[in-house]
């Protein structure tokens, strides 16, 4: 079921897209397992955390899509000062999570070099 546009990049960059996009999708569903785990560790039922993060990241990506923002706008928008949010955003840095997913990117971009050499 395609849900997304299309894009023409040069052939240099097909590497790179498939680092981002094609591989992406496993990124997001990775995130939303945890997310979920994170759920049922609070004592919400699976079924409750699964419903609550699907329709948080359909309600995330609407956003994005929509609003002409940057993630970064978008992201401050719901961060209260000295709230919830913050102190989660706190704990992502604290733990590398912005550059374990550089990281991980980084590494499939390099692992489609790879087998690109090898076909």
């Amino acid at each position: 079921l395609p849900v997304g546009q299309v894009r023409r990049v040069p052939e240099s960059q097909q590497d790179a897209v498939t680092a981002l996009s094609g591989s992406g999708p496993a990124y997001f569903f990775f995130l939303v397992e945890a997310m979920i785990d994170a759920g049922i560790l609070l004592g919400l039922p699976r079924t409750v955390a699964a419903d609550l993060i699907v329709q948080t990241a359909y309600g995330a990506a609407v956003m994005l899509r929509d609003s002409g923002e940057h993630p970064v706008q978008l992201r401050e928008a719901v961060t209260s000062p000295g709230g919830t949010t913050i102190a989660a955003i706190r704990e992502l840095e604290r733990h590398g999570v912005r550059a374990a997913l550089i990281a991980a990117i980084e590494a499939a971009h390099q692992r489609s070099v790879e087998l690109g050499r090898t076909s």
